[in-house]
C-alpha cells in the first residue's frame, strides 16, 4: 500500500475548517490522509498519555512515522534528561508502546544531522541503535552525502539490508556535505520511507543564527506538476521492491506540503478507505 502524508499535524493550515482547536486537529486531519510523522518525539520522549490520545483519535488503517529522540541521532549533545544512553534508548521504546498495542506504528525514524558522516565509529553507532530498538521497525535517514559517495554507496546500501535498516530516500536541495541525493532503492522488502523536503537551496543553507527563523524559510517550496510526475515514476518502481511505501511532505515553510500531497495522492490514483469521518460544525 502506498500512504501519503505529511510531517506534524498542526500547521497544515488548508486542511481544517476555521476555529478548529487545536486538541481537535488530528482527528480531522485522519480525514484526509492515513499516516504522519511524529515530530514532538524528536525535541522529547512523549509521554505514554500523549501517545495514547492521539492513537485513539485515529482510524484503525492509520499508521504512525515517530521521529527518534535528538538525543538519540546526536543532534543534542548536552543537557539530556538521562544518566546513560541504555536509559534515554529504554524510555523511548516505553513511549512508543500504545502505538504498538493498537497496531499503528509504521516504524521510527533516525535522521541524523549533516555531521554524521560514513566513518567507522558512525557505522558502529548505527549497529548500537539497531541493537538497543530490537524488532522495532526502524528508517535511517542521512544529511551527509559522504554515505552515498561513489566510494561507500554500494556498501552503505548493503549495510542497511543486513542490518535491517528501512532505507528513507529523500528529495532535498543539493547543498554540498549537508545534503543527501536521492537514492531510490529500497533495503526492506516490507517498508520504504520517502520524506520530501523542497529543493530551496538558498534555504536549506540559510545559517541558523541568521535575522530569519531558519525553519520559516528551509522547507519553502512548491513542487510543480513535473517534479511530481519523476517522484512517481519513482515510487511506482520501489513498490516492486516493497510492500508499502510511506511518502511524506515536509515542505510547509509556506504551507505548501498538504496540497502538494494532496496533488500526489491524484496524481497516483489513490482513494483511501477508511478515513475518519470529517467534522461539519466546530464550535
Amino acid at each position: 500500500m502506498i500512504y501519503i502524508g505529511v510531517t506534524g499535524w498542526g500547521d497544515h493550515h488548508s486542511l481544517y475548517p476555521p476555529h478548529i482547536k487545536p486538541k481537535d486537529k488530528l482527528a480531522e486531519y485522519s480525514s484526509h490522509f492515513l499516516t504522519v510523522e511524529v515530530d514532538a518525539s524528536f525535541y522529547a520522549v512523549q509521554p505514554i498519555k500523549n501517545a495514547l490520545k492521539w492513537v485513539n483519535e485515529t482510524p484503525d488503517q492509520f499508521r504512525f512515522v515517530v521521529k527518534a529522540y535528538q538525543g538519540m541521532t546526536g543532534h543534542q549533545r548536552t543537557d539530556i534528561p538521562f544518566e546513560t544512553k541504555a536509559e534515554m534508548f529504554q524510555a523511548f521504546k516505553e513511549s512508543l508502546e500504545p502505538y504498538q498495542q493498537a497496531n499503528k506504528l509504521a516504524m521510527v525514524l533516525f535522521q541524523f544531522p549533516p555531521w554524521f558522516d560514513c566513518k567507522k565509529e558512525n557505522v558502529n553507532y548505527l549497529r548500537y541503535c539497531k541493537k538497543m530498538m530490537g524488532d522495532i521497525p526502524i528508517a535511517l535517514e542521512f544529511r551527509n552525502q559522504s554515505w552515498f559517495s561513489e566510494k561507500y554507496r554500494s556498501s552503505t546500501i548493503h549495510f542497511m539490508k543486513e542490518q535491517g535498516w528501512i532505507h528513507t530516500v529523500v528529495d532535498e536541495p543539493q547543498a554540498g556535505d549537508g545534503s543527501a541525493p536521492t537514492v531510490p532503492v529500497a533495503t526492506d522488502s516490507n517498508m520504504t520511507l520517502i520524506r520530501m523536503h523542497g529543493r530551496n537551496v538558498h534555504g536549506w543553507t540559510r545559517p541558523k543564527n541568521a535575522e530569519t527563523n531558519w525553519r520559516e524559510v528551509r522547507y519553502l517550496y512548491k513542487y510543480n506538476e513535473k517534479e511530481l510526475l519523476e517522484w512517481k515514476e519513482h515510487v511506482l518502481t520501489l513498490a516492486k521492491s516493497s510492500k508499502d511505501i510511506i511518502i511524506l511532505f515536509n515542505n510547509n515553510s509556506g504551507g505548501d506540503a498538504a496540497g502538494n500531497a494532496k496533488d500526489f495522492q491524484k496524481m497516483l490514483g489513490i482513494e483511501y478507505e477508511g478515513l475518519s469521518p470529517k467534522q461539519l460544525d466546530l464550535f
